[in-house]
């Protein structure tokens, strides 16, 4: 008995081979890339390799998401698959087969479907893990290499994950069998929608809900409430586009339908009338497909932008080859200066290098909050501030200051100060933490200010630098740590760099005793871009992996949307064809409705991408990208390749659909 259940199973699936084929590559191709990335996580090899913590991070980041996106993506094509097949289960039990004889057949058909589709996903992973392992290297920078293995782990977590997927699309197809009578069964595959009513509150609050997401993503102000609202923002305008799509648009459906002259054409009335009476099901699966669009556009240029970027980043905030940072307790006298800088010309010549550049200056650094003129220093126990108004206020001497910006100021009177503020400071007292002091002068912040990227981590009014004449004047403040910075530029290689850099490190451990600071930290650019590679690296690989899991749900949302209008639309054109409607202008309505729904969610989604710029490019400041063209460049790029993409898809899927319709 259970033979012939089987083979009914493999009848059935052979028969019904044009919804289940991209079913089953769907299941292959998300299984592959599950096991590679599993297998990437977990090789020795990668472990063993310097920068392996950043990558496992990423890597199991990915995992995670590509398993839910997976379980997902599987119950959502296996949801076409069943609605399209109720009629022929409705056959079945009308023939005089049990339901538990036809939960039978789809247990079978569960299990070939699974084994099929995980055995060749881990088959083709297998193959292909070797290649992307190596591209993975080739993004990060790496020039270790990774043997060729078979991963058991990421076999077994493979199979048991997609074992479970599989267990519950079965569960869910028992329950919606057993549920249903055999004459709802029959119909299932013809059951259409009513003309849906336009529920104007419904499509004005998803009007309101874009336009907030809009508003939070234009007018941030700062990293820190970019990132506080960024989840707002991605839910509000999620929300919004869903009742967009099923709101909104019958909304302005039934607008078209009310204007007699536009409505009472023979394309717009087939048009209109024919989107209008089954919107809500189709509303829902161009949402889909918009969000799923915005998603592989937000996920594919930003990582991009990041790797592209990696030098305008490196250069961004490391400012110099080699950055050293002493912290005292006391102002560094100018004898203290001159053998720091000595020291440092030492470490220079005893390894055969030139210094090209060289600078230094000192400067007080306190995280505080501020109140209009009042600045405190921040308490995280104060329930009256919160992470937002966190600022950070910079004391300096005027010699520090014009070393630091490169600029000359005049000298400032004993009790005051002078105040450059991000966004402008227009008191003429200032209260540092009890006292006041007289504003001698204000500007804003040079052109070419030197941590000029710091206002984009803050809100305008929190970043402060406040200058005195000399450094007796600092001695309120000495309470806090005074922090001695060099700058230094050298030339040479990569290697050659970073071997200066260590001995600049032992230089300054070996002056320790005779400069008295506490502690000490060398960062080099050429270190840190090693870091910076894996890091950007690991992203795009990360990003490449998910946009494409993104993009492939996203096509076979649209096939199996233009096969399931197909087989919807070809009666009703048919009859259209036989009551003496041309057959010219049923081909011209069907255009115009296959175009305007189908081009509808990426035209859409590439809205949302321009109006998340703002928020996007500021969120880009935490890795230091600051190069707002290459940024643009990057979402065009992405933009056009995948408009390109799309139109290729929906010139390919709609062919299926004509066939269907013209049949």
């Amino acid at each position: 008995m259970n033979h012939l259940y089987c083979r009914l199973a493999l009848t059935n699936l052979k028969n019904n081979r044009q919804f289940y084929l991209p079913y089953i590559l769907a299941g292959m191709v998300s299984a592959m890339m599950f096991y590679i990335m599993r297998a990437i996580q977990g090789s020795e090899g990668i472990a063993a390799m310097r920068g392996s913590g950043t990558i496992s991070m990423t890597l199991t980041m990915g995992l995670v998401i590509m398993a839910l996106c997976s379980g997902i993506f599987l119950f959502y094509t296996n949801s076409f698959v069943m609605k399209r097949r109720r009629k022929e289960l409705g056959v079945y039990n009308i023939l005089g087969m049990e339901k538990k004889h036809i939960a039978k057949v789809m247990a079978w058909e569960s299990v070939i479907l699974y084994v099929v589709s995980v055995c060749g996903g881990l088959v083709l992973g297998i193959v292909f893990h070797k290649l992307a392992a190596m591209f993975l290297i080739k993004l990060t920078g790496m020039s270790e290499s990774i043997p060729f293995y078979v991963s058991g782990w990421g076999c077994l977590q493979t199979a048991e994950l997609f074992g479970f997927i599989y267990i519950l699309m079965l569960l869910y197809n028992f329950l919606q069998v057993s549920l249903a009578n055999p004459i709802a069964l029959l119909h299932g595959g013809s059951v259409g929608e009513r003309e849906p009513k336009a529920k104007w509150v419904s499509a004005v609050s998803g009007i309101v809900c874009i336009l907030a997401g809009y508003y939070l993503a234009v007018t941030v102000h700062g990293v820190l409430e970019a990132v506080n609202m960024f989840f707002a923002a991605v839910i509000l305008v999620i929300a919004g586009t869903y009742t967009l799509f099923v709101s909104v648009s019958i909304a302005f459906l039934k607008i078209l339908k009310n204007n007699k002259k536009y409505y009472y054409q023979t394309t717009h009335f087939i048009t209109v009338s024919g989107m209008l009476y089954r919107m809500k099901r189709n509303a829902v699966g161009l949402a889909n497909i918009c969000v799923l669009s915005t998603m592989v556009l937000v996920t594919i240029s930003t990582t991009v932008c990041l790797y592209a970027g990696t030098e305008d980043s490196l250069q961004n905030s490391f400012t110099s080859e080699v950055s050293a940072v002493l912290y005292m307790n006391h102002v560094p006298k100018q004898a203290d200066r001159d053998y720091i800088t000595k020291l440092i010309a030492d470490a220079a010549q005893g390894q055969n290098k030139k210094m090209t550049d060289m600078s230094e200056y000192a400067d007080i650094v306190v995280v505080t909050h501020r109140d209009g003129n009042v600045v405190e220093r921040f308490d995280n126990n104060d329930p009256s501030y919160n992470f937002k108004e966190m600022g950070m206020l910079y004391l300096m001497t005027r010699a520090d200051y014009e070393k630091f910006t490169g600029h000359t100021y005049e000298a400032i009177a004993p009790g005051s100060v002078m105040v450059t503020a991000s966004g402008g400071f227009d008191e003429d007292v200032i209260q540092i933490f009890g006292t006041e002091y007289s504003v001698a002068g204000r500007m804003d912040f040079p052109e070419d200010f030197p941590n000029r990227e710091v206002q984009g981590f803050l809100d305008d009014k929190q970043v402060i630098y406040v200058v005195v004449e000399d450094e007796h004047a600092l001695d309120p403040f000495l309470a806090f740590e005074v922090q001695y910075h060099m700058e230094v530029d050298t030339d040479g290689t990569q290697e050659e760099k970073k071997v200066f850099a260590a001995a600049v490190r032992e230089a300054l451990e070996s002056g320790k005793a005779e400069i008295a600071f506490t502690a000490g930290m060398v960062t080099s650019r050429a270190e840190q871009r090693e870091e910076y590679m894996e890091l950007n690296g690991g992203f795009l690989f990360l990003g490449l992996f998910l946009g494409s899991m993104f993009l492939m749900i996203t096509v076979l949302i649209i096939y199996y949307k233009q096969i399931s209008e197909g087989f919807e639309d070809r009666e009703r054109f048919a009859i259209m064809t036989k009551v003496g409607m041309g057959r010219d202008v049923v081909k011209a309505a069907i255009n115009t409705q296959v175009r305007t729904v189908f081009f509808m969610p990426i035209i859409v989604a590439v809205i949302h991408l321009a109006m998340a710029f703002p928020m996007l490019r500021t969120i880009m400041f935490v890795f230091g990208l600051m190069n707002t063209v290459l940024f643009i460049g990057c979402l065009v790029a992405t933009a056009s390749l995948f408009a390109v993409i799309y139109f290729i898809v929906f010139k390919f899927t709609s062919q299926s659909y004509y066939r269907i319709v013209y049949q």
